[in-house]
């Protein structure tokens, strides 16, 4: 059965994307769209002379491109709501290549939305060393096929 609906999710289902690989027009392009020019970004000679040793890519650019792959398939009855708890764990180098795992970590009521539900996504990016770079949740406000009475109490 497709997952459309909010009763339609289940706690634990799991999908993966595929993979990309972060390149140095990634990083400058995102630094053009950002106005985020910091030297870990942009200056390889000075990079040279930090921890990592080279440059990095923004934490926000891993997030937006993680993003980008998780949104295979539309669902015209949900929308995200936000992002929670979104950590930059480990730098992404130019030439990694990321991919997503996201799971079914929770489903809770809407608060004064009794025709919707919030599905919380567990959202998990990778590089080719299946090390974790960054991690996050996903609140999708998601239509529920049936909505709840008015006379019942939503929590939260």
């Amino acid at each position: 059965m497709a997952v459309e609906f909010f009763e339609d999710y289940e706690v634990g289902a799991q999908r993966a994307t595929s993979g990309r690989t972060i390149t140095e027009t990634d990083i400058v392009l995102h630094a053009g769209q950002t106005g985020d020019f910091y030297p870990h970004h942009m200056d390889e000679e000075w990079c040279r002379t930090q921890p990592f040793g080279r440059r990095i890519a923004h934490g926000t650019l891993i997030f937006s491109v993680g993003v980008g792959l998780t949104a295979g398939v539309i669902n015209p009855h949900a929308m995200s709501y936000g992002y929670d708890r979104l950590r930059f764990i480990q730098p992404v180098f130019i030439g990694d290549t990321i991919h997503v795992k996201v799971t079914i970590k929770e489903k809770r009521d809407a608060r004064k939305r009794l025709s919707h539900g919030i599905v919380v996504e567990g959202v998990e990016i990778f590089n080719q060393k299946e090390q974790l770079v960054l991690a996050c949740e996903h609140l999708l406000l998601v239509e529920r096929r049936v909505a709840y009475p008015a006379s019942k109490s939503v929590s939260q």
